[in-house]
């Protein structure tokens, strides 16, 4: 008896998955394609780092100025260009990503040197509640005209 519920089970279990209208893998990569367009943003909180980190080695591979407008994150890819703005003061600066951190512990978004923290104006405070996205890079192109498109009209004529 076990075994005909079992084959019963079998059977209709693959008749299902044989009926079923669309297959698993073509759902993802249409979801995963639906992502790619995705810009994560983020609310949080924003601490600096300097003096203590200056000329170490950070992830990138190069070393740490506390003057360059740099910052640390685990939610970005290294090499990420992204916007912070200071949620208390409206101030905003544009940073690279080129660290990790700060430790996932600490519950902070992200960590930036000395200078951007500057620039925001919380390096007395310390930690600012911020906005973090990332930038949009705009590249302009100088525009070709072609003279036989561009008609002109006599001197002295008045059209």
């Amino acid at each position: 008896m076990q075994t005909k519920l079992r084959l019963t089970s079998l059977f209709l279990v693959a008749g299902l998955l044989w009926t079923c209208p669309a297959p698993a893998a073509p759902q993802k990569a249409v979801r995963h394609q639906a992502m790619a367009h995705f810009k994560p943003r983020y609310l949080g909180v924003a601490s600096w780092y300097g003096q203590q980190h200056q000329g170490r080695k950070m992830a990138n591979g190069k070393r740490f100025d506390k003057n360059k407008m740099t910052a640390a994150s685990w939610y970005f890819p290294l090499g990420s260009v992204v916007r912070v703005v200071n949620l208390e003061n409206g101030r905003s600066v544009v940073v690279t990503i080129t660290d990790r951190g700060p430790n996932l512990r600490l519950h902070r978004l992200i960590d930036l040197s000395e200078g951007a923290a500057r620039q925001l104006d919380y390096v007395s405070r310390g930690l600012t509640r911020v906005f973090v996205a990332p930038a949009v890079s705009v590249e302009t192109v100088q525009a070709e005209i072609d003279a036989h498109w561009v008609e002109t009209s006599p001197a002295g004529s008045d059209e």
